[in-house]
């Protein structure tokens, strides 16, 4: 009966998700239409839809499993992924809208001239969004395996197909309306199963939590690793201004009419952001009491599953755990949209659209490009997370989060906000950050782990990488005045101005 529930929970899931999806397939004619939704998306409906985009497996299974696991240290995730929110609603967000761009290289090729810095961003985009859904694949096999026995390979694959099929039918109008959906359906699925365990836990008076003295005292020795206060503040850096840089939470912000609408936005998603990360540590918490330890063949990912069964045995735990079955498929297929989507739009722009004009002789459909590009942004990194073993969720996406804010958050906050940034300095800033993070993070996953101070660094290279990447950016910048664009006081123009007072302006010319 649990199986079944759970497949009929995930299956609804996925029907709404491809009705939904399909209503784009009806409002998406023009090329922004598919690219930015026309960017006529309402404050309220674009909070919602990066809620949706963001809250992904790691948040809503991995964070939970990693309290659980390592104690009160982790609370700092869900702050981080939080406050990155706010970091991006002072520095960037109005700006990037204003810029008119329909994707991140779209940007840095604006803001630098330069047809090398924008094939670097392309690269970086893809390879952060694939090193993103790597997980999100991960995440929906284990969620199906556990609750309805299914074979490893199947979860991941109804998500390519459901987030292919949802992403070529009409691109962001699609995305928006369908992560908007799932933001409140997994709300609903995460809040729902946790008042009610919790309501259970008080009134019957449960055991408390089993601790132990690293895992209830933050910093203690023993928790995190070997210097757990570095690595908060390493993995506050990442999350904060990951945040910024990933080419997913970026694109939506295209989508607002206007600047101000983007900081409405930004507002409203930090409040939804907010109220959804009180849940994960509940079920932490309960964890600790109800399932002090798991066998050693079963991840703390799956702690948020696991719960509802141990605590009320019979047909109610199993509605709740196919409730929350339900929920974890939103979480995939909602941040799964969003990345497929960013990767999809920049190898359109890339890869296929200049190469079937070529071969075409500029007769290609534009929509054509797109739906292949579609098919491409999903099977690549279905196909790499069958042949990479996992790691925890919340730790792989940590990954992804470490090179987005080493590489794009220096490029810009500083093509924003500083004049003098130059070419071959936005250059050896993306060079110096990827270089640092990946190699880092390679070096700690497959030559670790590393005890003391080095490890503490490879596993966790923010803290360095970025304020390294910022350096190099400046110090080459200031070496070469040379290459700073020509047009760099139009575009500053152009991304501080206000649109009431850009408006006054046009009127006056006419």
């Amino acid at each position: 009966m649990n199986s079944l529930l759970s497949a009929v929970s995930v299956a609804v899931v996925c029907l709404i998700t491809l009705l939904v999806g399909g209503l784009g397939l009806r409002l998406s004619r023009a090329t922004s239409d598919f690219y930015v939704a026309g960017r006529t998306v309402s404050p309220r409906l674009n909070a919602s839809a990066i809620g949706g985009e963001y809250l992904s497996a790691a948040s809503f299974l991995g964070v939970a499993g990693l309290i659980y696991d390592r104690g009160v240290d982790m609370l700092w995730l869900p702050v981080g992924y939080t406050v990155g929110y706010l970091v991006l609603l002072v520095v960037v967000a109005a700006p990037m809208r204003r810029s008119g761009a329909y994707t991140l290289p779209d940007f840095a090729e604006a803001r630098l001239g330069s047809r090398r810095i924008r094939l670097a961003s392309s690269v970086l985009v893809v390879g952060i969004g694939w090193l993103y859904l790597i997980p999100q694949f991960h995440g929906a096999s284990l969620t199906l395996t556990l609750v309805t026995g299914a074979p490893d390979w199947l979860g991941g694959l109804i998500v390519m197909v459901v987030i292919g099929l949802a992403v070529g039918a009409g691109g962001m109008r699609s995305i928006t309306f369908v992560q908007a959906v799932q933001y409140w359906l997994k709300l609903t699925a995460l809040a729902i199963p946790a008042f009610v365990l919790l309501a259970i836990w008080f009134r019957q008076g449960a055991p408390a939590p089993v601790t132990t003295t690293a895992w209830a005292s933050p910093f203690a020795a023993g928790g995190v690793d070997s210097h757990p206060l570095y690595w908060t503040w390493s993995t506050l850096i990442a999350l904060c201004l990951g945040t910024m840089g990933l080419p997913h939470v970026l694109v939506r912000f295209y989508t607002n009419p206007d600047g101000i609408g983007a900081r409405r936005t930004t507002v409203t998603v930090i409040a939804l952001l907010g109220f959804f990360y009180l849940l994960p540590p509940v079920y932490a918490v309960l964890g600790r009491g109800y399932l002090p330890t798991l066998p050693a063949s079963v991840r703390s990912d799956s702690i948020v599953l696991q719960l509802p069964a141990t605590v009320l045995p019979g047909l109610a735990g199993q509605i709740l755990t196919a409730m929350l079955a339900g929920g974890a498929f939103a979480a995939f297929l909602s941040t799964a949209s969003g990345l497929a989507m960013s990767v999809t739009g920049v190898l359109d722009q890339e890869l296929l659209r200049p190469g079937l004009a070529r071969a075409t002789g500029g007769d290609a459909s534009e929509i054509g490009g797109f739906r292949v590009s579609a098919v491409l942004a999903v099977i690549i990194p279905y196909l790499l997370s069958r042949v990479t073993a996992p790691l925890g969720l919340a730790t792989t996406v940590g990954l992804a989060f470490t090179v987005a804010a080493a590489t794009f958050a220096p490029l810009l906050m500083l093509g924003v906000w500083w004049r003098g940034l130059s070419r071959w300095g936005a250059a050896a800033g993306l060079a110096t950050g990827a270089g640092g993070a990946i190699g880092a993070m390679a070096l700690s996953i497959v030559g670790g782990p590393y005890d003391g101070w080095l490890g503490a660094l490879l596993s966790a290279p923010a803290m360095w990488c970025v304020p390294l990447a910022a350096l190099v950016t400046v110090v080459v910048s200031v070496a070469t005045p040379g290459s700073i664009p020509s047009g760099t006081a139009r575009i500053m123009v152009r991304l501080h101005t206000p649109e009431r007072v850009a408006l006054a302006r046009s009127r006056l010319r006419d």
